[in-house]
């Protein structure tokens, strides 16, 4: 149960800090919960923003477009801002294409739930 609760703590601060993630937490936290105990999964998943991305999560319906469009915006300015600071070109160039295959896995790949 520990666990859950520092992954559900990891999960909040996710919504508050632009760039780091929220949902992967709650997942996370939502599973420990389940195995552990089953009423703090009840009370994660009645929370009204955390309870519907993980139940989108779990019911395979994706993420929805704005949070498509965020998410993509912060991969890009985080590796816009952090470029400069490596000093070698190959690193620059893989940091590069790391950004670049997360914007097309969150593009491609991760369903778009219609609303």
């Amino acid at each position: 149960m520990a666990l859950g609760f520092i992954l559900t703590g990891l999960g909040f601060l996710g919504l508050l800090l632009p760039g780091f993630p929220g949902t992967v937490w709650f997942v996370l936290a939502a599973g420990a919960f389940a195995r552990g105990n089953p009423k703090w999964e009840a009370w994660l998943l009645s929370r009204p923003v955390v309870g519907e991305l993980v139940r989108d999560y779990r019911e395979g319906r994706g993420m929805p477009l704005r949070a498509k469009w965020i998410a993509c915006t912060c991969i890009v300015v985080a590796v816009s801002w952090s470029l400069p600071r490596i000093p070698v070109l190959v690193g620059q160039v893989g940091w590069a294409l790391v950004g670049l295959a997360g914007i097309l896995f969150i593009a491609l790949w991760v369903p778009t739930r219609r609303p």
